[in-house]
């Protein structure tokens, strides 16, 4: 018994997880691999600034979409993936390190995708990640017997992938687009029919509290890029920043509160229903994203600092506060009952309106303000008929 104890330690067989596990919450490697990833967001997001504020809005949006893409897919499946065969051994803890280190190449390549249109670094970073995925995807083939063909099917499909990934590169820069497109296809198709073969023992609650986590993770990220613009403008002298700063302030509480304000956030069970609500999310996380670059926009506009009109500088705190809300409204809120159903598409409306009016910026923060009043209203309200 003695000498296999140290084996034991550096690898255990991969067991399927329970879902049913009770105090199932995120361990601190997954925690360091999501603070590690938050770099490459803060990078990208600091991509789609710049680009914006040169002007330069079709070439930073489809920069920041698929670079994006990267960091959140590879977040997506490794975190799923712990929730049901996290077995928090060496060789396991080594190969999720390997993840990390990608995202860290990935994150080194941001500048360069949205200065030259160069995704050479962020294909290699990518590869890095998935590869060290496909690792434990064949370690859970050799260890849950029941579930042999399923791991087969995610380690299969993510190896092929990523050998067309490398392959783009190769290619002339007409076909970069469409096969990019047809990637990103087969790169979300692996689990549809991985799952469809038979479901993985991810655990509800876990993965809930992992979205949670990003989502407070990204949030962050936006309130460190609008303080260091902030920063810029009050060195400049510019005390007309203060309102920009209290305003992006209250964007950022707004988000918070009303992401934080379902008491029901949980995927759903059925295969279909969990891949709806786990993809939508690309739209949840991108949009708070991006939320910090637009209010970094907005800093620049109000310097002098870009070309941008003062009706762009809004859009771009619009349209991403606008999609913020109507993912939110499709993954939590459309099969609800009562007035909080058509609220959330009303108020993305109007915010999509206020770049047309002097105080954008203003104008957005207090339509969250009031979204935010009118669904602690209805919440209590409810309440009160159901008491």
């Amino acid at each position: 018994m003695t000498s296999t104890a140290p084996f034991r330690a550096w690898y255990r067989p991969m067991r399927a997880r329970r879902p049913e596990e009770e105090h199932r919450p995120a361990t601190p490697l997954e925690l360091f691999f999501d603070l590690c990833f938050v770099v490459a967001v803060a990078q990208t997001s600091e991509g789609l600034h710049h680009d914006v504020a040169a002007g330069h809005v079709g070439h930073g949006l489809f920069s920041y979409l698929s670079v994006f893409f990267a960091i959140w897919w590879a977040w997506v499946n490794y975190t799923w993936f712990a929730s049901a065969y996290d077995t928090d051994d060496d060789v396991y803890r080594l190969t999720v390190l390997v993840q990390i280190a990608g995202a860290l190449i990935l994150a080194a390549g941001v500048p360069r995708a949205f200065a030259e249109a160069d995704f050479t670094t962020i294909t290699y970073g990518y590869v890095v990640m998935r590869l060290a995925a496909t690792v434990n995807w064949l370690r859970a083939a050799a260890g849950d017997p029941r579930r042999r063909t399923t791991a087969l099917i995610f380690a299969t499909g993510v190896a092929v992938v990523q050998a067309g990934w490398l392959a783009r590169l190769l290619l002339p820069a007409a076909w970069l687009t469409p096969a990019f497109v047809v990637l990103v296809v087969a790169d979300l198709l692996v689990p549809v029919v991985g799952e469809r073969r038979g479901r993985t023992t991810w655990h509800p609650h876990h993965i809930a509290e992992r979205y949670q986590l990003f989502t407070l993770i990204v949030l962050g990220e936006v309130v460190l890029s609008t303080s260091v613009a902030i920063q810029r403008g009050v060195d400049a002298g510019n005390e007309e920043l203060w309102s920009l700063a209290a305003a992006g302030t209250v964007i950022v509480f707004a988000i918070w509160w009303v992401y934080f304000d379902r008491p029901d956030p949980l995927p759903p069970r059925s295969v279909g229903g969990a891949l709806a609500w786990g993809y939508g999310h690309y739209f949840v996380f991108s949009s708070i994203a991006a939320v910090g670059a637009g209010l970094a926009v907005a800093v620049d506009r109000d310097l002098g600092a870009g070309p941008v009109s003062g009706r762009v500088a809004g859009y771009a705190v619009a349209v991403p506060v606008a999609v913020f809300l109507l993912a939110l409204w499709g993954l939590q809120l459309r099969a609800k009952r009562g007035l909080v159903r058509g609220l959330f598409p009303a108020a993305a409306a109007l915010v999509l309106v206020a770049p047309w009016l002097p105080t954008p910026i203003d104008v957005i923060a207090g339509l969250l303000v009031v979204l935010v009043a009118v669904t602690l209203v209805e919440r209590h309200r409810t309440a009160t008929r159901t008491a």
